[in-house]
C-alpha cells in the first residue's frame, strides 16, 4: 500500500495546480491520471497556443446554480496571480481580443510551468493509472488502482467533464460524487457549435465557410463576436458563447449587422439617389454570398429583391430589417461532447465549501475545476477557474 497525504485524480489544469500548491506546503502529493500523458486539454487549447486566462475575469463570466460560489476563489487567486507565475518563468504571451491571453509559442509552455512547479514541490505524477475503487476509511481513503493499492488523507477529484472524449474525458468525477451521496446537476455540452436541420441546414451548407461579426441573443444574454456557417450549422466564438445559455428548444436571434442600422442606411442611399441594385449595396457591408442567399428567402425574393433602392417602401425596409437584424432560428441541437470545449453543470456547489472545495458531508473529499457546476465563458475564463479552484483547494488538502 502506497500512502500519500493527498491524492489528486486528474492531471489537467486544476489538478496540477492543486498538487503543486499542496506540495509547496510540504504535503506528500500524488497525481493520478488514466491517460498516457498529462495536460491533454491544455495542449490542444487555443489552437495549440492555450488561451490561459483573461485580463477581465469577473464572477459574471461564470454560470452556476449558485452564482456567488465562484467569487471567493476568484478573489483569492486572480488572473494577476497566475500572470505572476508565468512571468516567473518568462513566458512570452500576448492579448488577442476581449482580454484573452495566449502563449506566443505553444500551449506546452503552460504545461511545462505546471510540471516544473510540481517537480519543485516533490509531487509524484502517475499516468496510465486506472482507478478501480475508492473507499472511505477512518483515516481518509483507500484506492485500488491499475498501479496497485494506495491510501491518502485527502482525495481531490479534478477529472473535468466528458467534453472531447477523444482526449480521454469521462464522467468519472460525477460517478465519485454520486457514490458519496453528492448531488450532480443537469449536464450539457457547452461552448459548442449549433446543428441545424431542414431549410436552415440547407442555408448553412450553402454558406459554409462564410464568417462575419454578429450579435447573437438567447435567454436575455447577448454576445457580439464572429459567427461561421458550417456544413452542420453554425459555429464561431459568438455561437459557442451563447450555447452556455441555450437549452434544447430555445430560439436564438441573430443580428447580421450589429454595427449598422439597415433602415438608416437604406434611407441614406435613397436620399443620395443610389442607382445600384439592393444586392450590390448590401454586398458592400456583408459577404456577397450571404446577401444573395438572404435575398432568396421567399418573402424577400417575391417582393423586394428585384426592386430598385428608390422603390423600397417603409414596409419593405421593415421586412429587410427583420431578416438582417432579427434572424430567428431554433437550432436542432449542438455537436455534443465530441467538439464541446466544456461541460455545463456538474457537482452541485451546494455540496461544497466555497473556501476549501471540500465536500460538506464527506471530510477529506474535494472537487475542483470543470467537474463542479461552474462554467465560464469562452476566452480563458475556464482556465482561470481551474487555476483559482486548484490553488484554493491546494491550501487545505
Amino acid at each position: 500500500m502506497r500512502y500519500f497525504d493527498s491524492i489528486v485524480i486528474g492531471a489537467g489544469a486544476a489538478g496540477l495546480m492543486c498538487a503543486a500548491t499542496a506540495g509547496q506546503r510540504g504535503r506528500q502529493v500524488a497525481v493520478l491520471d488514466h491517460a498516457n500523458k498529462v495536460g491533454k486539454k491544455i495542449l490542444m487549447s487555443g489552437g495549440g497556443r492555450c488561451n490561459f486566462t483573461n485580463y477581465n475575469v469577473e464572477p459574471r463570466h461564470y454560470l452556476s446554480e449558485n452564482a456567488h460560489f465562484c467569487i471567493s476563489a476568484l478573489r483569492r487567486y486572480t488572473q494577476q496571480d497566475f500572470l505572476e507565475l508565468v512571468n516567473k518563468y518568462q513566458l512570452e504571451y500576448h492579448e488577442k481580443t476581449l482580454g484573452q491571453l495566449f502563449c506566443n509559442n505553444r500551449a506546452k509552455d503552460i504545461l511545462n510551468i505546471l510540471l516544473a512547479e510540481c517537480e519543485q514541490a516533490g509531487v509524484t505524477i502517475e499516468t496510465r493509472c486506472q482507478i478501480h475503487t475508492i473507499e472511505k476509511t477512518e483515516g481518509g481513503f483507500e484506492l485500488t488502482t491499475g498501479l496497485g493499492p494506495m491510501a491518502c488523507e485527502s482525495l481531490v477529484i479534478a477529472t473535468g467533464g466528458p467534453s472531447i472524449p477523444t482526449l480521454g474525458a469521462t464522467g468519472f468525477g460525477y460517478d465519485v460524487a454520486q457514490q458519496f451521496g453528492l448531488r450532480v446537476t443537469e449536464r450539457q455540452a457547452s461552448l459548442v457549435p449549433f446543428t441545424l436541420k431542414n431549410d436552415a441546414l440547407s442555408l448553412a451548407q450553402a454558406l459554409a465557410g462564410v464568417a462575419l461579426p454578429v450579435s447573437i441573443s438567447c435567454r436575455g444574454q447577448t454576445f457580439k463576436e464572429a459567427m461561421l456557417f458550417t456544413h452542420k450549422g453554425l459555429s464561431g466564438p459568438a455561437v459557442l458563447q451563447i450555447t452556455n445559455y441555450w437549452y434544447f428548444g430555445d430560439e436564438v436571434e441573430i443580428d447580421l449587422l450589429p454595427d449598422q442600422d439597415l433602415a438608416t442606411l437604406i434611407t441614406q442611399w435613397q436620399r443620395e439617389g443610389a442607382k445600384s441594385e439592393l444586392k450590390t449595396l448590401l454586398s458592400r457591408i456583408l459577404p456577397k454570398r450571404l446577401v444573395s442567399h438572404w435575398l432568396d428567402f421567399p418573402e424577400l425574393a417575391a417582393s423586394i429583391a428585384s426592386k430598385a433602392i428608390a422603390q423600397l417602401s417603409k414596409s419593405d425596409i421593415e421586412l429587410l430589417v427583420s431578416y438582417f437584424h432579427h434572424w430567428r432560428i431554433t437550432p436542432s441541437g449542438t455537436e455534443g461532447y465530441k467538439t464541446a470545449e466544456v461541460t455545463r453543470g456538474g457537482v452541485s456547489t451546494d455540496e461544497l465549501s466555497s473556501k476549501t472545495f471540500e465536500a460538506k458531508l464527506v471530510p477529506g473529499l474535494y472537487f475542483i475545476g470543470e467537474v463542479i457546476d461552474v462554467t465560464g465563458w469562452l476566452g480563458g475564463y475556464n482556465f482561470q477557474w481551474a487555476w483559482s479552484s486548484g490553488y484554493c483547494a491546494g491550501q487545505y488538502v
